[in-house]
């Protein structure tokens, strides 16, 4: 089954699966349970809930609440997801800033996606200013460019505190290689 000429291109990012052996959700049942939802060409990318998709839907809130639900019906999991048409994430990386997403292998680059209702400002407000010298964050409509050392990300300002309990639900997190290869897709 193929799109028609009303489908758009979407992505979801599912927020803390499989990690460490917590909240568990195999790739081709995922990709099962989009396809329960009426959506096509749904390919997941990674382990880690990366699931593009076409809808005919256009409502963002729509597909966000029909992809939870069938997650916790499905996996018995209330996890946060955020949707994106491909439009959206093509303009996201159009308007990265200069220093983010190169080549250097001493700089770990990430894209934070905002998950609604929250906002740039709760983000940052909850983790402060990143540390001189070793991170940089640049906000973009609803998400953050964020590049660090490796070498030194234990001591960032923004490392341990993007999973701290009061934030986590509010994010999640993909680098950049992740990002340009879904893209793509």
């Amino acid at each position: 089954m193929t799109g028609g000429a009303d489908m758009k291109r979407y992505i979801a990012l599912l927020r803390g699966i499989n990690i460490s052996g917590k909240n568990k959700v195999p790739m081709a049942e995922l990709k099962k349970g989009f396809e329960t939802l009426a959506f096509v060409e749904v390919k997941t990318y990674l382990n880690s809930g990366n699931v593009i998709f076409s809808s005919d839907e256009d409502n963002i809130r729509k597909l966000t609440d029909k992809i939870e639900e069938m997650i916790k019906n499905q996996f018995g999991l209330d996890i946060p997801v955020f949707v994106l048409s491909r439009e959206a994430l093509e303009d996201i990386l159009q308007n990265a800033p200069d220093w983010w997403g190169s080549e250097d292998k001493e700089i770990y680059d990430n894209l934070i996606f905002i998950i609604p209702p929250s906002a740039f400002s709760d983000i940052y407000n909850e983790i402060g200013e990143p540390k001189e010298e070793l991170e940089r964050i640049k906000d973009y409509k609803e998400v953050i460019f964020w590049s660090f050392s490796r070498k030194d990300y234990q001591k960032t300002n923004w490392w341990p505190k993007t999973a701290g309990a009061n934030v986590s639900t509010k994010l999640t997190i993909r680098t950049a290689n992740t990002v340009r290869k879904i893209a793509s897709m």
